[in-house]
C-alpha cells in the first residue's frame, strides 16, 4: 500500500476543537511538534482525514493546512528532532 507523506498544520481558536483535532491527528501521525503532524497517508486515508477535520473544526475561525511532501527528500533537523519515517505498521486507535 503506497502512502505520501503529508505534514499538516493546524491554527485551532478553541480549546475543546483543538484538543479533538490533536487527538485524532496523533492516531495518524508518525511524529510532529505542537500543531504539526507527520503523517504518512493513504489516498483513502487523506480522504477521511480531510473529512473528518472539516467536521472538527470551523471554518469561520480555524485554519488547517495540509502539505503533500516527498518521501524521498531528506529534511535538515536540529536538536531532537528526527527524519519522518514510514513505519512498517500502523496502529490507528
Amino acid at each position: 500500500m503506497e502512502r505520501t507523506l503529508y505534514l499538516i498544520a493546524y491554527d485551532i481558536s478553541n480549546d475543546k476543537r483543538l484538543n479533538r483535532v490533536r487527538n485524532f491527528l496523533k492516531g495518524y501521525s508518525t511524529g510532529g511538534q505542537k500543531s504539526v503532524y507527520e503523517c504518512f497517508l493513504t489516498d483513502g486515508e487523506l480522504r477521511y482525514v480531510k473529512r473528518k477535520l472539516e467536521r472538527l473544526i470551523r471554518e469561520d475561525e480555524d485554519r488547517v493546512h495540509i502539505f503533500t511532501m516527498d518521501g524521498r527528500s531528506r529534511t535538515h533537523t536540529l536538536g531532537i528532532a528526527v527524519q519522518p519515517k514510514d513505519p512498517e505498521y500502523f496502529y490507528i486507535g
